[in-house]
């Protein structure tokens, strides 16, 4: 990590609510903005936020979140997720996020957690895992 990783450091990225983010168990009149389709957002913006104050061959994965999905967003509208660092401990980083819709109305908030990882290290470790469960299968 660099030093530039800090408190303070602040993101935006704008989605667009295609249909592949709505929900449509309710009908196509009542398309809106999925739950789990603004958690994805938030956690590609949050990632993107960091990535730049990351050295070579670390990245982040997600290993909090509480979210909390405050109004409906309609298909073929945009929210702005806003992403800010509130502290780095160690390879820990927690962020603030709101969700805002193209009104300015927040539809959503949340707190996240992501972890820095060597991303070879880390392959390396899913690897031995993979054989672990291959040879539980075998026996």
């Amino acid at each position: 990590m660099k030093d530039t990783l800090a408190p303070g450091l602040a993101g935006m990225k704008r989605h667009a609510i295609d249909e592949e983010r709505t929900i449509d168990f309710m009908g196509e009149a009542l398309r809106v903005y999925s739950t789990p389709s603004m958690l994805r957002d938030i956690e590609h913006t949050c990632r993107d936020v960091i990535l730049p104050h990351l050295d070579e061959g670390e990245d982040t994965v997600g290993v909090r979140v509480e979210l909390e999905h405050l109004g409906a967003t309609l298909l073929d509208s945009w929210v702005e997720v806003s992403a800010r660092v509130t502290g780095v401990e160690g390879p820990r980083i927690d962020l603030e996020v709101e969700v805002r819709d193209e009104l300015g109305e927040k539809v959503g908030r949340a707190r996240h957690g992501r972890f820095v990882v060597e991303v070879e290290r880390q392959r390396r470790r899913l690897e031995r895992l993979a054989e672990r469960l291959r040879g539980a299968s075998d026996g």
